[in-house]
Formats: structure tokens, C-alpha cells, sequence
């Protein structure tokens, strides 16, 4: 192997490793004191090739497309888990989902590598452009801004940053952190230093602040643990309804009583006696409940409020789909040539996309709630395109698909930001786990141990003010974003890294 191929090589496996290291900084191992530093040496890295010739673009592209394959690889690597239901039809597809989406991911760093390249200052210019990569991820072909590099702050007092600037904001701050001492050796670490201790020290004093009262109602969250190899084998069905009634009528019974995401097996369009059967195990107290729902030939996820003698005086279809679970692109072509459905789709081929966001008036007692289904919590703008504020967020979803080891719990940790952003308290209901009531300020307050079978008792946390993200949405993270952008186009005095 020639010298300079050897070093390409040995490159590339270094941004592969660090990238591997970034991973450990997502739920639910949340070492961000590691996952920061590999950043820093990615960056390095970039810089390095960037200044390769002849062909720099080319050597900065294949670096950061490594360090992201590498981060993504191990990040996403519950992705396998859908394809090992029925592995009999679909386990083969397994290590190509890891690799297509992994590197399929990393192609957005890999731009922002090749774009820094053309820079007269790469590291910064790979910061600004890794950081607008990961921007344009969360919404190129419906988004997927999933291990987000900000998401290691989680669960941290630096999370409470996300109150003002968003999850964007959270990404701003951690490749900022992560360039300075690239760009300014001790000096950079020490200003770094000093950035993260003050963005700490504020998020610690805003978890210190007095919170708001409790409402005076009492939830009971569901958690039945149906297998998802058996979540809809007919001969269980009932069982797993039967469950989920006895869970609801034990007393005493709650003023909302939550199911999970397509936790009744039947279409009750056409089982008129379910929605009464539930009503009847909740007293008439009103029970929240996710279904398939059917019109004609087409099919909805959705939640459904249930109570009294068996009205459903509320509806909610979930709108972000996700894509090749819940429907196939082109999907009548994709099941008529290939006999390819959507996974996690049971009733048709695929489900139909709601209207947008929505607010439930649930009364006076239990306030207005928005409802959010499965992976429409990794969207921000699943909750600031609500046609007006709520005064809580209700998750409900069906982890099973995602394992038992990191995704469900990366799925949670999302979540817990969105209450974070808004400043509202979110109640999370899961099939398998996880399900909590998780404050205004992100904090679980209380939760079930994951993969047991179990009802969750208690008060619904009380509002904050809107928060200056709820208001303002995501203007002043582009605002910084673009400012960081113009260091990049007119440097200033100082180290050229």
C-alpha cells in the first residue's frame, strides 16, 4: 500500500472510531465528558484532510463521511430490531437498514466536510456546515433528526438551554464547544470551559426555580408489554384487551385513564361494543385510547378519547408518518411489483396522514392537551404548529419495535425536550416502556420499570409560561447560526485552523 494511501486509510479509521465514541454521548449511556472530545478530534481530523492535496474536498467528504457512519452506525443500530419480528420474511433486510441508513446519515456530513474543504478557516467551516447538515437532516424527505449530536446534553442542566433556542440551539452550543479548541488550542478550551459552565449554571438555576402546582386530576398510564411478535397474533388479542380493562376499572378509577399507541386490537368502526367495554371499565370517566381508524379504504394511527356510555368525543390522527414503517413511498406501486408494506401499518397497506397538530379540549379539570403519536415527538414542529398553546403533551407509542436496549430509551429522551422547549409537563404512555409523567422542565416525575406490565398512577404536572423557544420558535438559533456562518466568510484576526 502506498504512503499516502495508508494514510487515507488510517484517517478514515480514526474518524470512524471517533464517531463510534460520539454515539456513547445518546441515551442511554449520556457520556457527553466523551462524546464531546470525539467531536473535537472529528473536527481535527476534517481539518487535516481538508488540507490534503490534491484533492482536498475529496479527503474532507471521506473523513466526516466516516466519522458520521461511524456515530450513526452505532446510534441507530436499534434500527435492526423491525426487521427481526418476522424474521423469517424480513431479517434479511437487517444489516442493510444499518448500513444504507447509517451512511445514507453520514452523506449530510460528508457535505459539510467537502464544504469546509473550500474554506479559508475549515474548522470553523466544517463547524458551521455540520451544524446546517444536521439542520437540513431534520426535515430533507420528511426529516429524521434523530442522535442529533446536542441531544448528549439530555437530562443535563444544559438541556434547559432548549427552553430558549430548541434542539437546534443544543446542537449550536455542543459544535461550538467541540471547534473552539481546535480553532484556538488551550486558549479554545478554556473559553469552551467556560461557555459550557455558564450554559450549566443558568439550566441549574432554571431546575431550582419554583414549579408550578400539580392539576388536581389523576392520571393511570397503561403499560400491557405486548410483545410486539404478538402484539397482533389473533389468538392473543383479547387476552391483551382483557388486560388493559382490568388495568383501567381497578380503583380507584382515575379521571384519565391512558392506553398506548394501537393498544386496541380491533377496528372499533366495526366493533361498536369496544368503545362501551372501555367506557364501562373507566366508569364513564373519559379513557384515551390509540387505534387504527377506518374510513373507507383508508386507514389512520390515531388516539381516540372514549367515555360516558361509550362516546368518542375526540379524535387525533397522527400526521408525521414515518416513512416505510407506517407507509411506503409510492407505496400502491411498492406492493404491486414487490409485495412491500409498511411494518408497522396492521390495517391496509399503509396509513393516511393526519391533518396537522391538534388541540383536546379534555374540560376544565384536565385543561387542553396535545396529542403527539409515536415518532412525532423527535419533531419540534410537531408541537409549535399547534393551532393554539396547550396546557399539557400526551405521547403515546409502541416502542416494542425499537428493542430493549438503546432506542426506546433515545425515543424518551427526545421527548423529555419537547417538554423542555415548551415549558409544558408531557405524560408518555408506551407499550413496553418507556412510560412516564415528565414535568415543564423535562424531569421524570415519576415512571414504570420498562418491560413489565403495569398501570402508573398520578398527578398531571402543572404549565410554565411559554417559553422564549414557544414564542419565537426557531429564529434566533438561525440568527446565531448565520453568525457563525459569517466567521467562516470574513475571519477573524488570529489562527487560521
Amino acid at each position: 500500500m502506498a504512503p499516502g494511501a495508508a494514510g487515507r486509510v488510517r484517517r478514515f479509521a480514526a474518524a470512524l472510531a471517533l464517531g463510534a465514541v460520539m454515539a456513547a454521548g445518546q441515551a442511554p449511556v449520556g457520556a457527553w465528558m466523551i462524546a464531546l472530545p470525539a467531536l473535537s478530534g472529528l473536527i481535527w481530523l476534517v481539518v487535516r484532510a481538508a488540507k490534503t492535496q490534491p484533492s482536498p474536498a475529496r479527503a474532507a467528504f471521506a473523513v466526516a463521511l466516516a466519522g458520521g457512519t461511524g456515530h450513526f452506525g452505532v446510534a441507530l443500530s436499534w434500527i435492526v430490531e423491525p426487521f427481526l419480528i418476522d424474521v423469517a420474511r424480513h431479517g434479511w433486510m437487517a444489516p442493510f437498514a444499518v448500513v444504507f441508513l447509517s451512511v445514507g446519515l453520514a452523506l449530510f456530513w460528508g457535505l459539510a466536510g467537502a464544504v469546509a474543504s473550500r474554506t479559508k478557516r475549515p474548522a470553523l467551516g466544517f463547524a458551521a456546515a455540520l451544524v446546517g447538515a444536521e439542520m437540513l437532516r431534520g426535515v430533507v424527505l420528511t426529516g429524521f433528526p434523530w442522535a442529533q449530536p446536542g441531544h448528549i446534553w439530555i437530562a443535563t442542566p444544559v438541556d434547559q438551554l432548549a427552553s430558549i433556542l430548541g434542539a437546534n440551539g443544543l446542537l449550536l452550543l455542543t459544535v461550538v464547544l467541540a471547534v473552539l479548541p481546535v480553532v484556538a488550542g488551550l486558549r479554545g478550551l478554556g473559553m469552551a470551559t467556560a461557555l459550557g459552565l455558564a450554559v450549566a449554571g443558568a439550566g441549574q438555576w432554571r431546575l431550582a426555580s419554583p414549579t408550578p402546582p400539580d392539576r388536581a386530576v389523576t392520571l393511570r398510564l397503561l403499560q400491557p408489554n405486548a410483545a410486539q411478535s404478538v402484539k397482533w397474533d389473533s389468538d392473543r388479542a383479547q387476552q391483551f384487551m382483557d388486560l388493559q380493562l382490568e388495568l383501567t376499572r381497578r380503583t380507584p378509577v382515575a379521571d384519565l385513564t391512558i392506553w398506548p399507541e394501537t393498544a386496541v386490537p380491533y377496528l372499533m368502526e366495526g366493533s361498536p361494543g369496544v368503545a362501551i367495554a372501555i367506557a364501562r371499565a373507566s366508569g364513564g370517566r373519559p379513557v384515551a385510547v390509540g387505534v387504527q381508524r377506518v374510513e373507507g379504504e383508508r386507514f389512520w394511527n390515531s388516539l381516540k378519547v372514549v367515555e360516558g356510555a361509550g362516546a368518542v368525543t375526540a379524535v387525533y390522527d397522527k400526521h408525521h408518518l414515518v416513512p416505510f414503517g407506517e407507509y411506503i413511498p409510492f407505496g400502491d406501486l411498492a406492493e404491486d411489483w414487490f409485495g412491500i408494506r409498511a411494518f408497522a401499518a396492521q390495517a391496509g397497506g399503509g396509513y393516511s396522514a393526519g391533518a396537522g397538530p391538534r388541540v383536546l379540549d379534555l374540560g376544565p379539570a384536565l385543561g387542553k392537551v396535545i396529542p403527539i403519536i409515536c415518532y412525532e415527538a423527535v419533531f419540534p414542529a410537531a408541537l409549535q404548529g399547534a393551532p393554539e398553546r396547550a396546557d399539557w403533551i400526551l405521547q403515546i407509542t409502541n416502542d416494542a419495535w425499537f428493542g430493549v436496549w438503546t432506542g426506546p430509551f433515545q425515543h424518551a429522551a427526545q421527548a423529555r425536550l419537547r417538554a423542555v422547549e415548551q415549558g409544558l409537563p408531557l405524560v408518555r404512555v408506551a407499550n413496553t416502556g418507556v412510560t412516564a409523567i415528565i414535568d415543564a422542565r423535562g424531569r421524570v416525575r415519576d415512571a414504570l420499570p420498562f418491560g413489565v406490565v403495569g398501570a402508573l398512577d398520578g398527578a398531571l404536572p402543572g404549565a410554565l409560561p411559554a417559553t422564549l423557544y414557544a414564542r419565537w420558535g426557531e429564529w434566533p438559533q438561525l440568527l446565531l447560526f448565520c453568525g457563525l456562518c459569517v466567521l467562516v466568510v470574513r475571519p477573524l484576526r488570529g489562527r487560521t485552523a
